[in-house]
């Protein structure tokens, strides 16, 4: 389960550009926490807290307690020259509101899959899986095993054991996570010798 992180803020008490270019020049991030059936709320928080917590790989499945408050985040902006946040959005939740998360996927077990060991690649459709569980029990990751995969095989969701209580947000479909892929080299070499075979063929004749 993800651990909680916390964050402190303080509230803006101006909004708009201009108000939100001063905070960032002095290591501030205009952020707003919203939702839960309570009015908007528009605070800022310290960039270097903020930053720490983005890189550690798990931000945005982690429930971010903000001055006591519980909260999920949902969309971070970044300035396009410097790559610095700029804006933060936060969604209140409760202790164990039904949340919609993005947990990254973990592949294990590469040795044991036949089809790797003769060559073949895995191809990685989705690196996470759009998931709603508990917001007290959001996984860190999900652990797909790779074992026994041939060429050609494929892993779908409904291959793949989710924790208690979490279940797919996208339930429309049997999606496909991974394939195991022949090489482009391999498929060269195995077209040359059908090639070559019917070539033979229409000689013999």
């Amino acid at each position: 389960m993800s651990d909680t992180l916390t964050l402190s803020a303080e509230t803006r008490e101006q909004v708009g550009k201009g108000a939100s270019r001063l905070l960032r020049r002095e290591g501030r991030v205009p952020a707003v926490i919203y939702g839960n059936k309570a009015d908007p709320a528009a605070i800022h928080v310290s960039e270097r807290e903020l930053t720490k917590l983005l890189m550690t790989g798990h931000f945005f499945n982690s429930v971010v307690m903000i001055n006591g408050e519980r909260t999920l985040p949902k969309d971070v902006a970044f300035d396009v020259v410097t790559d610095r946040p700029v804006h933060v959005d936060f969604l209140r939740i409760g202790e164990h509101s039904s949340v919609h998360v993005n947990v990254p996927i973990v592949f294990t077990d590469e040795a044991e899959a036949p089809g790797i060991k003769r060559g073949g690649v895995l191809n990685v459709v989705r690196h996470e899986l759009e998931l709603i569980c508990d917001a007290a029990e959001i996984p860190d990751d999900i652990t797909i095993s790779l074992k026994g995969l041939e060429v050609g095989d494929s892993i779908h969701i409904s291959a793949v054991t989710l924790p208690k209580g979490a279940k797919p947000a996208i339930t429309d479909r049997d999606f496909t996570i991974a394939t195991v892929v022949a090489p482009s080299a391999l498929k060269s070499s195995e077209g040359d010798t059908s090639q070559t075979e019917a070539g033979e063929g229409d000689t013999a004749e």
